[in-house]
């Protein structure tokens, strides 16, 4: 699957871009810039393999965060409350683990041999946000 996207600007910018789904339904996320003076134009290339399984492990944390609200909204008791909610941060940890993994190996391996310290730096404040 591919995602190419170039844009510039100098002022907080959104754009939208589509994707397929693991069954081929199309969906739509935005990007938020406000880092002032900003242009890229860089490829994210990943395996079909790599996609499904990234939108299948969060189709299911989407589950259980359904599940654990449901679990609230039922008066559930807050310690079960916070063991879901403890399970759920572990799973968006696993993949997000598991996107930067497959960053680091395609776009930054691609980025480094192109000399694209644009790349790379918006990994470095993504990572800072990451973390934080």
């Amino acid at each position: 699957m591919a995602d190419n996207h170039g844009h510039s600007h100098d002022h907080e910018h959104m754009h939208e871009h589509t994707h397929l789904d693991e069954n081929g339904n199309p969906y739509t996320h935005t990007h938020v810039h406000a880092d002032g003076d900003h242009h890229h134009d860089h490829g994210h290339i990943h395996s079909e393999e790599h996609t499904k399984t990234v939108l299948n492990r969060m189709s299911r944390i989407i589950g259980h965060m359904e599940s654990t609200r449901r679990m609230v909204a039922d008066g559930r008791d807050c310690s079960d409350v916070l063991i879901q909610l403890s399970a759920i941060e572990s799973a968006i940890n696993s993949v997000s683990r598991v996107i930067l993994k497959e960053h680091l190996s395609t776009c930054i391996v691609d980025a480094v041999k192109k000399d694209d310290m644009e790349s790379i730096e918006e990994l470095r404040k993504a990572i800072d946000k990451f973390i934080k």
